[in-house]
């Protein structure tokens, strides 16, 4: 999973990238200070990997990870190639979703770009820039698909859709929030790389002081919160200043830091959490003496495509899943035990794949 980080210049954005990844992107106050995307790979917190790694003691540890891709600072007109424009839709077309950082704390220290903070300007702002981008496609769209309708007139049901898609965006409606009338269309709608299209967690900024004094006193967060609901996106406050603070800590120092900020975990890990939400996603775990692994999953999956996550001929040769809930392997104290009990099911290839299902697959190639 690939999430690119948004904004407008110093909203925060590199403070938090290198919160996350301790990549040290330089996070100047001035715009445009990320010019080419900063990534970094980050492990997902798991406690029940932590788990089974006590009860099989492996030699490898692997959890799943979110790649985090840092996105230069956006400005007006850059869907017509304004600042970085260009640059910044290119790289944000490649991600599976959006952390859309918005700045919600007032200080004077810190330059904003548009001279005020405005929450809801400057998400309209970035939004406005990928609706243009997203309205050109669709226009470039319109023009090749009536050429081929002379000669292939099946195409014409597509044609409509795509002109009702224009006059959508034309209006300043991002196409998250576009109304598919079919299968069909819902086809047509996914092969264009819309910009727009692409789910968003809003990240509020606050200040450290926001989450000390809590977050009901911050006159900025409810109007995102309230945006994002309208929207059907996510929205959570987060402070990139303590998530860097806490970066460097020890699990115990951190648990202790977030404690006496009335947190119980990090901002950094309510958007993990988030962004598996948003995007339906679950984890399956694999677990013996050679290696313990969380992999990463869309709810829904069956049992021989999420074999496919580790290897193909998994996929292929597909035979049958051996299946325990993890609360049930943790209660039984040992697989053997659990076998014992009869709580190790054996699935075969309709089985949709369960969050924390510790597997092992059979298969024969």
């Amino acid at each position: 999973m690939k999430l690119g980080i948004v904004g407008l210049p110093n909203v925060g954005k590199s403070t938090l990238f290198n919160a996350i990844t301790n990549a040290g992107a330089a996070s100047a106050n001035f715009p445009f200070c990320t010019i080419e995307p900063n990534v970094g790979v980050v492990a997902v917190p798991d406690e029940r990997l932590d788990k089974l790694a006590e009860m099989y003691n492996p030699k490898k540890y692997t959890p799943a990870t979110i790649e985090f891709v840092d996105i230069a600072g956006l400005v007006k007109g850059a869907s017509h190639g304004e600042g970085l424009g260009n640059k910044f839709l290119s790289h944000i077309r490649e991600v599976d979703a959006i952390i859309h950082m918005v700045r919600c704390f007032d200080s004077d220290d810190i330059i904003h770009v548009e001279g005020s903070v405005d929450p809801l300007r400057d998400i309209e702002t970035i939004d406005l820039e990928l609706v243009l981008s997203d309205l050109e496609i669709v226009q470039r769209r319109i023009d090749r698909t009536k050429k081929a309708l002379k000669g292939d007139k099946s195409l014409g049901d597509l044609v409509v859709m795509l002109e009702r898609l224009e006059e959508y965006l034309g209006e300043g409606k991002n196409a998250r929030g576009f109304e598919l009338l079919n299968e069909k269309e819902e086809e047509w709608f996914k092969e264009m790389p819309l910009l727009s299209a692409k789910p968003v967690i809003y990240a509020c900024n606050l200040s450290e002081d926001d989450l000390l004094e809590g977050i009901e006193a911050n006159q900025y967060y409810p109007i995102v919160a309230k945006k994002a609901a309208e929207d059907k996106s996510g929205c959570l406050p987060i402070c990139a200043k303590i998530e860097e603070d806490v970066n460097g800590l020890s699990r115990e120092e951190k648990r202790e830091f977030l404690a006496e900020l009335g947190l119980e975990i990090s901002g950094l890990d309510t958007l993990i959490q988030e962004s598996y939400s948003l995007l339906g996603l679950i984890s399956y775990l694999t677990a013996g003496p050679e290696e313990v692994r969380a992999w990463t999953i869309t709810k829904g999956t069956k049992a021989p495509q999420a074999a496919g996550k580790i290897h193909s001929d998994f996929e292929r040769g597909f035979i049958r899943a051996e299946i325990i809930a993890y609360d049930d392997l943790m209660a039984c104290g040992t697989m053997v035990a659990a076998k014992e009990k009869g709580l190790v099911r054996s699935e075969g290839k309709e089985y949709v794949m369960k969050d924390g299902d510790v597997t092992l697959f059979r298969f024969n190639v």
